[in-house]
């Protein structure tokens, strides 16, 4: 299973092209979007409520491959150290991988316990316009360059033991801010027209 976790304000066709690439690349058997009930390093303000984002986020699954889910709210878990000790226990016979942005890679020391994340997960990175190169060249990156497999060793990530790959593919530019502001621009036009 890939977990492609975040806020999701709103779901996008980003998200759509990362969870169809890991899916080929990683030969996983299914994505699960894992909407955040609230990302402790991102401000509350201008998130909207959960229930409207995994909304958004099902919108773009199919419910079958890949799927929207809520899953931290109901374990009650804040971090994703504690939503993937919860998952490893209700789901012992599941091999999860992270699928995450070059954009997150460089935010990963800023994760509770990110070490701890990287020795029992395997990750995907995929490459963000503006971020990949400072991502590889990342803290996270330098900390975590014993485990990197090339990116033709990507479809064994699940079977093998934690590491990581970075995963060469076409850059999507969408972005869930981008939407954000347009939205509010196009409301403060439609305002100031009235």
């Amino acid at each position: 299973m890939g977990l492609l976790g975040g806020s999701f304000n709103p779901a996008h066709e980003g998200h759509t092209h990362v969870a169809a690439l890991a899916l080929a690349r990683l030969r996983l058997d299914q994505v699960w979007l894992l909407v955040s009930p609230g990302n402790p390093l991102k401000p509350r303000a201008g998130m909207a409520p959960l229930e409207q984002r995994l909304s958004s986020a099902s919108a773009i699954g199919d419910g079958r491959r890949v799927i929207a889910t809520a899953i931290e709210a109901s374990f009650g878990t804040r971090y994703s150290v504690d939503t993937l000790r919860v998952m490893r226990r209700r789901f012992p016979r599941v091999r999860f991988v992270w699928i995450m942005g070059a954009d997150i890679l460089i935010q990963l020391p800023a994760w509770r316990r990110w070490r701890e994340i990287a020795r029992n997960l395997s990750f995907a990175i995929l490459p963000r316009p503006g971020y990949t190169r400072a991502a590889l060249a990342s803290q996270a990156a330098r900390c975590l360059r014993g485990g990197r497999r090339p990116a033709h060793e990507a479809p064994v990530l699940s079977r093998a033991r934690p590491g990581w790959v970075f995963l060469p593919a076409p850059e999507n530019a969408m972005s869930a801010t981008a939407i954000r502001e347009t939205n509010h621009s196009r409301a403060r036009h439609l305002g100031a027209v009235s």
